[in-house]
């Protein structure tokens, strides 16, 4: 299913935005019909995503070799309602989401650094990299439901 970058980039871009949907329709039901329990499911359910999202976006910006600023934008249209699809859309025509998982060695002088030849160990193996990302992202989750939402409780 996501045998490129840019599939798995493609998913997730999109369940982010499908997300910010949930977190503001549950924002209009609390304030219309005084549904709390609608905000804290759409925000459960984005924030979960919101974090595979930037994970995703992290190893991608390895992966594809992007520059700062482009990692920076990528990472940040997450916070912004719906600007994951126009990013996606901009990474995919500009070709930054073009190629295979970089899992063996080129010339390329930063496929010597310690970041390029982790991240290809890790794509050589799958299934714990899944796992791990999985991991962070539900222990970043609880931490992040246990310390509370953004500007406290109303």
């Amino acid at each position: 299913m996501f045998a490129t970058p840019k599939s798995l980039f493609r998913v997730l871009a999109f369940a982010e935005a499908v997300t910010w949907t949930l977190l503001i329709t549950g924002l209009i039901l609390r304030a219309t019909a005084g549904l709390d329990v609608a905000v804290s499911i759409g925000g459960a359910i984005h924030g979960f995503v919101f974090l595979a999202y930037g994970a995703t976006a992290v190893l991608l910006t390895v992966n594809q070799r992007w520059s700062v600023g482009t990692a920076v934008l990528t990472i940040g249209s997450a916070v912004i309602p719906y600007a994951t699809i126009p990013v996606e859309l901009w990474l995919a025509r500009s070709g930054r989401l073009n190629g295979d998982w970089r899992k063996e060695a080129s010339e390329h002088p930063r496929d010597a650094g310690w970041i390029d030849r982790t991240m290809r160990w890790a794509l050589n193996h799958p299934v714990l990299l899944a796992s791990v990302i999985i991991v962070a992202v539900v222990v970043l989750y609880v931490v992040l439901i246990t310390v509370g939402p953004p500007g406290g409780k109303d």
